[in-house]
């Protein structure tokens, strides 16, 4: 018997793609506060009242800067949240078949590989110090890219939108993967085996069906703080006590926590992270210029588009695999151009490889700022054309729904 093409970016279940739509609903809120907010932060950073936007964020507030908190502490709920979605995608949603999960999982890899290459052939000849940020540009922003997607995308297929959610889901995994082995500076064994308690203890109360805030919270502190002093990533204890929540809880965990983590969280981190003064950097032109800079919007812009769509080429070129009917490589190239759209990890990490306020984490930050809004303006552009073209299929075509409400090709 032959074996079926499989089509790449095909439809997913009707459940799944309702799914989907709430959450770029959600998203394109988050995504409008976080770029509010870095916005905010760019200009107070560079007026006469920049010294107040300094105090603001090294103010200390217990052992840490408020700056640090937003660092360490609310990007550990974002993580928490993107670990939900990675865990019900694999587990319980459309990406628990394996032929649909390989694209999504390679195409991050493919898109973080390439990135990490281009920065590091371009920082290369100007010494170790620039070398240490090679990862800045391999995480894509979920809520900044799903937002502009789901502007722009109203006709595009829904399996784009999946696709796009899954990639940058994976990308924040090996993202937090890179966080927790590449610029985890000192590990203190004991804290790291005393954080690994709350979260086991944790699981086990979720697993049986607890979700009293009030008994899970306490725990989800302890990890998070036991995980800060054992030199790992704080905000690893997210994603570890998201992977403990059984597949059936996660989207009542997700409709929780998501306003917090989309509405709150990350706008905040990105208040604090984006406020670089350009006057400490040489101005923009020098930032532009620089070496860093350069690296990471080439990494970015480049980088991401070239990973992305080589791998999906790749996985439909050695397998059976195939591009759903009517979809077209353009299509792919707009996903790859959106997955530049790095910001929020991109700037943490930045933080992490050069150290907050120094030389290169300032230039990091307009590079990253600048590649994200490059990318997101060719990403807009080029889909902008495509979701024309299917509003005009689907003006043409006109599909019948049933009785209860689901189109026909929902059903093939």
């Amino acid at each position: 018997m032959t074996t079926p093409l499989r089509r790449l970016f095909g439809l997913g279940t009707w459940p799944e793609a309702r799914r989907i739509a709430e959450v770029l609903r959600a998203e394109t809120t988050g995504g409008l506060l976080l770029l509010g907010a870095a916005v905010i932060a760019l200009i107070w950073a560079n007026t006469p009242w920049s010294a107040a936007y300094q105090a603001l964020s090294s103010f200390e507030a217990g052992p840490l800067s408020l700056a640090q908190w937003a660092a360490d502490g609310l990007l550990a709920i974002f993580f928490f949240v993107a670990g939900l979605e990675l865990k019900r995608e694999f587990v319980a949603g459309d990406l628990r078949d394996a032929r649909r999960a390989v694209l999504p999982v390679a195409a991050a890899a493919g898109g973080m590989a390439a990135p990490a290459l281009i920065f590091t052939a371009i920082a290369a000849g100007s010494g170790g110090e620039a070398l240490t940020g090679w990862a800045i540009p391999t995480a894509t922003d979920i809520a900044f890219a799903l937002a502009v997607l789901s502007i722009i995308g109203t006709h595009l297929p829904s399996g784009l939108r999946t696709f796009l959610l899954a990639l940058a889901v994976v990308d924040d995994l090996l993202a937090i993967t890179i966080i927790a082995v590449f610029y985890t500076t000192a590990l203190h064994l004991l804290w790291l085996a005393l954080a690994l308690v709350p979260i086991a203890v944790f699981g086990v109360l979720v697993q049986r069906g607890v979700t009293r805030w009030w008994l899970l919270l306490p725990l989800a502190v302890a990890a998070w703080a036991s995980m800060h002093e054992s030199g790992v990533h704080a905000t690893v204890a997210g994603v570890l006590l998201a992977f403990t929540v059984p597949a059936r809880s996660t989207e009542r965990f997700e409709h929780r926590l998501r306003p917090l983590s989309a509405g709150v969280a990350v706008p905040v981190f990105a208040f604090f992270a984006a406020g670089v003064s350009l006057a400490e950097v040489g101005g923009l032109g020098a930032a532009l210029t620089s070496t860093v800079a350069v690296a990471v919007i080439a990494a970015l812009v480049l980088g991401k588009a070239l990973g992305i769509t080589a791998t999906t080429w790749l996985v439909q070129r050695f397998t059976r695999a195939r591009l759903a009917e009517g979809l077209s490589w353009w299509d792919v190239l707009g996903l790859g151009l959106l997955g530049g759209i790095g910001f929020t990890v991109s700037l943490l990490i930045g933080e992490l490889a050069f150290g907050a306020g120094s030389l290169h984490d300032g230039e990091a930050k307009v590079g990253v700022l600048t590649g994200s809004l490059v990318a997101a303006l060719l990403g807009t552009a080029l889909l902008k054309v495509r979701d024309r073209h299917y509003r005009r299929l689907h003006e043409q075509e006109q599909l019948d729904e049933n009785d209860d409400g689901i189109p026909d090709i929902y059903q093939r």
